[in-house]
């Protein structure tokens, strides 16, 4: 089930610009810069009060920000949710007819698995799925 909003990401062209800008926006500095090589991409987060905000730049021309900077400019680049189980909730998508852009989680940014739901399934919007990455104590 989706549990809450987990963050809206945003595509930027320039990082240290566009964390100037929600410095001052938001009140408050980034939290977390981290750089996930296998899209392409660094992101940075902002939290304001219990909202997320993920700026991401990316770091190659192959990047899916890249491409998306390019034919839609900068903006609002997809709402994330979170999940308690994201297999059971990619099981759930895929059978109510949603095209999911991966067959398996993947790790993505802020200790999270992550799965990507086609935006024209959702009337245009990408949709990502969040599963924090329990610690084995």
């Amino acid at each position: 089930m989706l549990e809450k909003i987990e963050h809206i990401g945003i595509a930027v062209k320039d990082l240290e610009n566009a964390e100037w800008i929600y410095a001052k926006l938001l009140n408050t500095s980034s939290y977390k810069r981290e750089e996930v090589a296998s899209e392409y991409v660094i992101t940075s987060f902002f939290q304001s009060g219990p909202n997320k905000i993920e700026l991401l730049v990316a770091t190659d021309e192959k990047s899916a920000i890249h491409k998306f900077i390019e034919k839609k400019g900068e903006g609002i680049h997809h709402i994330a949710f979170a999940v308690d189980d994201i297999v059971s909730e990619m099981q759930r998508l895929k059978e109510e007819g949603f095209t999911l852009l991966n067959e398996q989680p993947k790790k993505g940014a802020d200790n999270k698995l992550v799965c990507f739901v086609h935006p024209k399934g959702t009337n245009g919007v990408l949709i990502e799925l969040c599963q924090e990455i329990k610690v084995e104590e």
